[in-house]
């Protein structure tokens, strides 16, 4: 035992950080893994939230560098559109509790297949960039801070939003849009990673093993995603976004289960 925590559950979960940080940098949704993981562990959902969000935030700021050391990063906007995504996240934060959650439980599954049937069915889905309809100062102005002020607020399928925002706006290729994703979704991780640290829900030994743990797995997935593209990140970024989807719904309370479940009912 250190501080209170056993090293063998410590263990446990620096495993599960390292595949969930691998997933998270080809495609997202390590948090499908490492989620469920923290509370079988015996963390509260507020906990478990709050420790996930800082091994996500380790797994975004790693991946963020391997592909930015690969020249994969547009720096002069990047860095606009990720300080617009981290405020953002912040006041999504402070907002959760003004927010109607049942409408984000219900639409949020819809989009996310709608996600996965883009990426699924899109003819131009390759490494090379095509023509943006969107200019990146606008980007940081609207589409950044919307998607950043969601994951402050609820989380699940910011990497999807990021990701179907570069590609269809800005019109950047698979690979670099994966990169400014990272970049992204490391920004408004650690936005929203100060509020609850500062509110003392981060249970810090076995956060900063998971961080240790979704570093070193960034590391390759992002490895993996450069050597091979959109071969690798198309059909990985149908299979998470499905997942997601179904993980929300399969909640009983989720309303739009709820209404479908209603239907047959009085069918």
């Amino acid at each position: 035992m250190i501080l209170g925590v056993d090293l063998s559950l410590v263990a446990g979960l620096f495993a599960v950080a390292v595949a969930a940080g691998c997933v998270d940098a080809i495609a997202g949704g390590g948090g499908l893994i490492t989620v469920p993981a923290l509370l079988l562990s015996g963390l509260d959902p507020v906990s478990a939230i709050a420790t996930n969000k800082l091994q996500g935030s380790a797994g975004a700021v790693s991946s963020t560098i391997a592909f930015a050391r690969r020249g994969h990063i547009h720096w002069p906007a990047a860095w606009k559109i990720a300080l617009s995504a981290g405020l953002a996240s912040i006041g999504g934060a402070l907002c959760v509790s003004l927010l109607p959650r049942p409408v984000l439980d219900a639409a949020v599954p819809i989009l996310l297949i709608g996600i996965a049937f883009y990426f699924a069915f899109a003819r131009r889905m390759s490494s090379e960039d095509a023509t943006a309809r969107m200019r990146p100062g606008l980007f940081a102005l609207t589409w950044a801070p919307a998607v950043g002020f969601y994951d402050g607020v609820f989380g699940p399928g910011a990497g999807a939003f990021y990701m179907i925002g570069f590609v269809t706006l800005l019109g950047l290729g698979v690979v670099r849009a994966t990169a400014h994703t990272k970049l992204a979704n490391a920004a408004s991780n650690l936005g929203s990673l100060a509020l609850f640290a500062a509110g003392g829900h981060v249970v810090w030994p076995i956060g900063l093993a998971m961080a240790v743990g979704a570093f070193i797995g960034a590391q390759i997935g992002s490895i993996l995603a450069i050597r091979l593209g959109a071969r690798l990140i198309r059909p990985l970024l149908v299979t998470i976004a499905c997942a997601m989807a179904i993980r929300l719904l399969s909640n009983p309370d989720n309303p739009l289960r709820q209404a479908v479940m209603g239907l047959f009912a009085g069918g």
